[in-house]
C-alpha cells in the first residue's frame, strides 16, 4: 500500500492563498448582503416600511465600497423565493414593490439553506433577517445557523415585537452564526433604519465600518457589542 505523501510548507500555503480568495471578506470584493423579510400577512407595514428605507442600505454602503443585495422573501403556502444580486437601489425598491404579503407559516429554515448555499457557491458576508415570529424546530434552525458561522457568515436577526418564542430562536441564531439579535418596536421605521444601515456597514467594510458606525447610531452599537 503507498504511503500516503505528506503536504509540504509550500503545498499548505497554496491551500491558504486559495481558500482565503473564496471568503466572502476576501479584500476587494464587492460586499455581499443577504436581506430576507418575512412577508407572511402580519409583515406588511413592516415590508411597506422596508421598501421605504431599504435605500439607506445602499447610502451607506457607498460610502464604504459597494455592495450587492440578494432579496429573499417568503409568504404563502410553502412560497419562498430569492432575488439576483441586485445593486442598485432603485432596482430593489422596483422588485420589492411588486410583492404583497400573504398568509402563512414561517420559512425561516429555507432562508438560512438558501444563505448557506450562496455562501459556499459566491460569498456573503452577512445576512440580515426581519421578522417576528418563528413557527419551526428550533433545532434544525441552530443546524443552519451553525453552518453559516462556520462559513463566517454573521446573521443579523432583527425580531419586530416581543414574541418570546421568536426571541429564543433568534436569539440563537444569531449566536451560533456569529451575528447579531435586536429588537425594534413595530412600525419604528427610525429604528429599523438604523438596523438596516448598520447590517449594510458590515456588509460591505466589515467590523471596522461598523464599529465607526456605532459612533452615530445606537443600532450599529447594538450589533457591535454582540458580533465576534
Amino acid at each position: 500500500m503507498p504511503q500516503a505523501k505528506t503536504s509540504s510548507s509550500e503545498d499548505i500555503a497554496a491551500f491558504v492563498a486559495k481558500a482565503r480568495t473564496m471568503l466572502p471578506h476576501a479584500a476587494g470584493a464587492r460586499g455581499r448582503l443577504v436581506f430576507a423579510l418575512d412577508a407572511t400577512m402580519s409583515r406588511q407595514p413592516t415590508w411597506d416600511m422596508a421598501c421605504a428605507l431599504q435605500a439607506d442600505m445602499f447610502r451607506e454602503a457607498a460610502s464604504l465600497g459597494s455592495l450587492d443585495i440578494r432579496l429573499v422573501y417568503y409568504r404563502g403556502f410553502n412560497e419562498c423565493r430569492a432575488s439576483r444580486w441586485i445593486s442598485d437601489s432603485s432596482e430593489l425598491a422596483r422588485l420589492m414593490g411588486k410583492i404583497d404579503c400573504r398568509g402563512g407559516n414561517t420559512q425561516i429554515g429555507k432562508v438560512l439553506a438558501e444563505a448557506r448555499r450562496e455562501a459556499a457557491a459566491s460569498g456573503v458576508r452577512a445576512v440580515a433577517f426581519v421578522g417576528d415570529a418563528m413557527e419551526e424546530s428550533v433545532d434544525d434552525l441552530c443546524a443552519k445557523a451553525g453552518e453559516l458561522g462556520m462559513l463566517k457568515v454573521p446573521v443579523f436577526m432583527f425580531q419586530e415585537g416581543h414574541d418570546p418564542t421568536a426571541e429564543q430562536a433568534f436569539r440563537e441564531i444569531a449566536r451560533l452564526s456569529g451575528g447579531a439579535w435586536c429588537r425594534f418596536n413595530p412600525g419604528a421605521g427610525a429604528q429599523l433604519r438604523e438596523l438596516l444601515r448598520a447590517a449594510a456597514a458590515y456588509a460591505a467594510g466589515g467590523r471596522e465600518a461598523l464599529r465607526r458606525l456605532s459612533a452615530r447610531e445606537s443600532g450599529a452599537a447594538k450589533l457591535l457589542g454582540q458580533i465576534k
